[in-house]
C-alpha cells in the first residue's frame, strides 16, 4: 500500500479493510484517467459513487494521487454542487424551487419536508435514508410544483401528497 494512502486512512473513521477496498477502487479509477487533460470532474464523480461522499482525506488522496493541488481538487467540490463532503442519505430529495414551482407551493413543500424529515436543507436524517436538497429547476414547469426522490420525478406535489411519496421509499 501507497504511503499516501496510509496517511489518509490514519485519518478515517471507517473499517480498515472496507476503507482500503474502496480506496483500491478509486485508485484504479485515478490510473485511469491520471495526466488525461480535464479528467478531475469524472474521477471525483467516480469517487463519490465509490465513497457515497467526498472528505477532505479523500480530496487529499486524490489530489496526491493525480500530482495535483490539494487547492484544485476542493475548489472543483465546493464549487460544483452536484459533489458533496459530508455523508449522503441513502435517497436524495431535491424539491424545485424555481419560479413557477416557487409560486405554486414548491416553498411549502420544502417546510412540510423539513419539518417531517426533521432536518433543515443540506442535512440526512439521523437514520441516513434522505438528504433534503433544493433545485433551481428540474425541468417540469408546466407540472408545479415538482421534487425528485434521486432521479424519479414527481409532479404536482403539495404537502398532502409527501407522506404517501415518502413511504415508497
Amino acid at each position: 500500500m501507497s504511503s499516501q494512502k496510509q496517511d489518509v486512512e490514519q485519518n478515517c473513521c471507517c473499517n480498515g479493510t472496507e476503507q482500503e477496498k474502496l480506496y483500491a477502487q478509486i485508485e484504479n479509477v485515478i490510473d485511469l484517467y491520471k495526466g488525461k487533460e480535464g479528467s478531475l470532474i469524472q474521477v471525483l464523480h467516480v469517487a463519490q459513487q465509490i465513497y457515497g461522499y467526498l472528505p477532505l482525506e479523500l480530496q487529499e488522496f486524490i489530489a496526491k494521487s493525480m500530482d495535483l493541488p490539494l487547492s484544485e481538487v476542493t475548489g472543483v467540490v465546493s464549487f460544483y454542487s452536484f459533489f458533496s463532503t459530508t455523508p449522503r442519505g441513502q435517497h436524495t430529495i431535491r424539491v424545485c424551487l424555481g419560479t413557477a414551482c416557487y409560486v405554486r407551493g414548491g416553498k411549502r413543500v420544502v417546510e412540510r419536508l423539513q419539518q417531517r424529515l426533521g432536518v433543515d436543507l443540506d442535512q440526512t436524517t439521523e437514520d441516513g435514508r434522505f438528504t433534503l436538497e433544493v433545485a433551481r429547476c428540474i425541468g417540469s414547469c408546466g407540472l408545479a410544483p415538482a421534487m425528485m426522490i434521486d432521479d424519479k420525478v414527481y409532479k404536482q406535489v403539495n404537502v398532502n401528497k409527501l407522506d404517501s411519496i415518502l413511504s415508497k421509499y
